[in-house]
């Protein structure tokens, strides 16, 4: 490993990349390929993948947050998007990239956007109750708990969270939202007092989490993400996808097994012909080793599935 590759995969203070050289290996890189990093976040993952690249390579580079735009080496290999990766395809054809020999996306929040307190992503600082991860865009974790009726409240809570008792809690919210501020993190801390069960720090961090994927449509992005890979890749590219929650992690798997989201229905006589376009590298997720635990307690839930273009 050369110093090179040892900095990339330690990271910068902004975000150390998880999974580093599992995801280079998947990708099988070609010296004068092009390749995406769909989440480039503090440019770990990147700077790899451009350790491998000739002058004649390419890599394009997305983020929807604009403070990832300080981590952008000087290099004329690189193409930037400002943009969330759901818009993948679109902006591909407009850099004159229609298609690509690999695209990465590490789906986990960037250390920086949790250590930000005025982003509002952690419950460690108060904060604004914001977490946008694109603040151009309007919906934020306040306007959510402000106007939401309870019933969506509860299955937002219960889908994306798995929060324990997420009918209750929704409830609780509607009940108090009129007297209560919910500016802060710390308002929303207080008002969530009365409800909280088991592990109050594990059960603060699901009812964010929960707030966190409605606020950028997180599960939205990923299917539309998804669904426009087998068109971008070249016979042969790979795409390497990490996940952090067993939702995310269903989707991937299901797409790149089936090229549906939902689960294939196991019964012998109904059979439903579907052209496979994504062939399955990774039949169990790769997760991180011990040492790379020891290195970034925060690898703990990554999950990083592999499929190629047939």
């Amino acid at each position: 490993m050369n110093e090179e590759s040892k900095n990339a995969a330690s990271g910068s203070g902004y975000h150390v990349p998880v999974l580093f050289f599992e995801c280079l290996n998947a990708l099988n890189i070609r010296p004068d390929g092009v390749y995406v990093d769909c989440t480039f976040g503090g440019g770990g993952h990147s700077r790899g993948i451009l350790e491998q690249l000739n002058e004649r390579g390419t890599l394009i580079a997305f983020d929807q947050d604009a403070d990832a735009q300080q981590n952008l080496p000087a290099d004329k290999r690189v193409v930037f998007v400002a943009q969330n990766f759901r818009h993948l395809q679109r902006f591909l054809r407009l850099h004159k990239f229609p298609k690509v020999d690999g695209v990465l996306a590490d789906l986990g929040v960037s250390s920086h956007q949790f250590d930000e307190g005025e982003r509002g992503f952690s419950t460690r600082f108060d904060g604004p109750l914001d977490m946008r991860m694109d603040r151009r865009t309007q919906l934020t974790a306040a306007h959510i708990l402000l106007t939401y009726p309870e019933a969506q409240l509860h299955k937002l809570f219960e889908q994306y969270g798995e929060v324990t008792n997420s009918k209750t809690l929704a409830k609780h919210v509607v009940q108090h939202r009129k007297q209560a501020s919910l500016k802060t993190i710390s308002d929303f801390r207080a008002l969530l007092q009365p409800v909280v069960k088991g592990n109050p720090n594990k059960y603060l961090a699901q009812v964010f989490q929960a707030l966190r994927i409605e606020v950028n449509d997180e599960m939205g992005a990923l299917k539309e993400m998804l669904e426009q890979i087998p068109q971008v890749l070249n016979k042969g590219g790979r795409a390497a996808i990490i996940t952090f929650h067993s939702i995310e992690d269903r989707i991937v798997k299901n797409f790149f097994k089936q090229g549906s989201f939902e689960e294939a229905p196991d019964n012998p006589f109904v059979q439903t012909e579907k052209e496979v376009l994504l062939k399955v590298i990774t039949k169990k997720p790769v997760t991180a080793s011990d040492e790379e635990l020891k290195r970034n307690p925060r690898a703990r839930s990554a999950k990083l599935r592999i499929a190629e273009k047939t």
